[in-house]
């Protein structure tokens, strides 16, 4: 077949479809104590010993603070329609509640009139995990007190860019911020404790509501609302009951411990079950579901890998507090984060939610893949990326086809950055960091990318 022909017969996606970028404030700016910003929760995480590989921290990451104007044009290099970011709290409000500090606020401002003035649309995340650390030690998300503090600071940062911004998303990832960091201790703050986990989920939740609220009571625009989630795929391991029930516990855990009270306005009951011996969710204060089950524009959708689980007893990992399940490890490829690899698992998850959520626009806000591929002679040939994105947009333009109200996908990351607990293991970049001199070099999947997001086209795998 002729390189014509196969062209004539790639995915196209639709005129209105937006393409983007997406990085996150900790992971990129680093100038953690300058111009009067606070620290937080991941400095402090950070800097502990033995919390994060190599002893790595986010104090420099990418200098993206220092950057601004060389990474706003490295953006518009690509020809993307949007970029997500996220601002941070402690840059902003440096103890998490009182004075603005106006520093901070003017860096975010250059940011926004930068995208603008390149024909970049911004979409601000207001919560990436960058929790103010004096916010923390009054209690953390485990205490209701922070969604008030939180739905002051959506206010600052809703009547300050409010006029600019056209997509605000609450939170990022809740799952991770209420198990890992209070159950797991696998992120910052490093608590292990599950009930202090479920506590936070609720305060999480919580403070999504309030702070669309917050938002829409100051905001001058027109913006879309939204929040993103890292909802799981979940997989039995076998046609079992014993394991289509686990798989329907995780499910519940995972997802809709959060969807359920800010879609549907309740809780699901599995999870109080589920829960009850750690438990009664007397936290759960009477109007709390009214607030949280307020009215979104677009549900974001993090992904990566789909999760595969069984009844216990088994071997191996469990979910994140005490249910009766293990996860299974599948074979097939990986990335360098030890993900494997599954695009149907994307199509999967984007087909249940359009079931699940009818009518309710769906946006990809990250999907993409670790892969340390090295510069050679000024370029970077990271064809292992470039498969795994037209696998995974071929997924999302096949759920296009299946009728899901998808309206956008934002490639993780723009460029390489501070992995969290992973510190600068893992490459999500499709721009190459060197992380002794900074130097942006963008990797061959960021001109395959800048080619879909001109012709709307998917190009092809190599």
């Amino acid at each position: 077949m002729s390189e014509s022909a196969e062209r004539s017969d790639a995915p196209v996606f639709p005129a209105g479809f937006v393409f983007g970028t997406a990085t996150a404030s900790y992971q990129i700016e680093g100038a953690v104590s300058e111009d009067g910003r606070g620290p937080s929760i991941w400095d402090t995480f950070s800097h502990t010993p033995g919390k994060v590989r190599h002893g790595d921290t986010g104090d420099v990451a990418c200098d993206h603070y220092h950057r601004l104007d060389a990474d706003l044009d490295l953006i518009a290099a690509l020809g993307i329609q949007a970029y997500r970011f996220s601002i941070a709290w402690p840059r902003i409000q440096p103890t998490g509640s009182g004075p603005v500090n106006p520093a901070g606020v003017a860096f975010y401002d250059r940011m926004i009139d930068g995208l603008l003035a390149r024909g970049i649309s911004p979409t601000a995340t207001l919560y990436h995990w960058d929790l103010p650390q004096p916010l923390e030690d009054a209690g953390g998300w485990p205490n209701r007190e922070t969604a008030d503090r939180f739905a002051a600071y959506a206010e600052i940062c809703g009547g300050a860019f409010g006029d600019r911004v056209a997509t605000w998303t609450t939170l990022n990832e809740p799952y991770c911020s209420a198990y890992l960091g209070y159950a797991t201790g696998l992120h910052a703050p490093g608590r292990t404790d599950a009930v202090a986990a479920l506590q936070a989920v609720h305060t999480l939740n919580l403070a999504h509501g309030k702070a669309l609220q917050a938002l829409r009571s100051v905001v001058t625009g027109s913006p879309t609302y939204s929040v993103t989630h890292c909802l799981a795929t979940v997989r039995p391991n076998s046609d079992s009951a014993a394991d289509q029930d686990a798989a329907l516990l995780y499910r519940a855990i995972a997802n809709d411990v959060f969807t359920g009270p800010q879609l549907r306005g309740a809780y699901p009951e599995p999870i109080l079950s589920a829960t009850a011996g750690l438990t009664d969710w007397s936290f759960v204060a009477d109007g709390d579901l009214e607030t949280i089950c307020r009215p979104i524009d677009v549900l974001g959708l993090n992904w990566y890998s789909p999760t595969y689980v069984q009844a216990s007893p088994a071997p191996g990992a469990g979910p994140p507090i005490p249910l009766p399940l293990t996860f299974v490890e599948q074979p097939g490829e990986r990335t360098d984060m030890g993900w494997r690899i599954d695009a149907s698992g994307l199509e999967d998850m984007l087909v249940s939610l359009a079931a699940d959520f009818p009518g309710l626009p769906i946006m990809v806000t990250e999907n993409g893949c670790a892969f340390d591929d090295p510069v050679v002679e000024g370029r970077v040939h990271d064809v292992r990326r470039i498969r795994y994105l037209h696998d995974h947009l071929a997924a999302v333009h096949s759920a296009l086809d299946a009728g899901v109200p998808l309206v956008g996908y934002y490639v993780w990351s723009l460029m390489d950055n501070f992995e969290w607990a992973e510190g600068y293991y893992g490459r999500f970049g499709i721009t190459h960091v060197d992380y002794d001199t900074l130097v942006r070099t963008p990797r061959d999947s960021a001109a395959w990318f800048a080619e879909l997001a001109r012709t709307k086209v998917l190009p092809p795998r190599p």
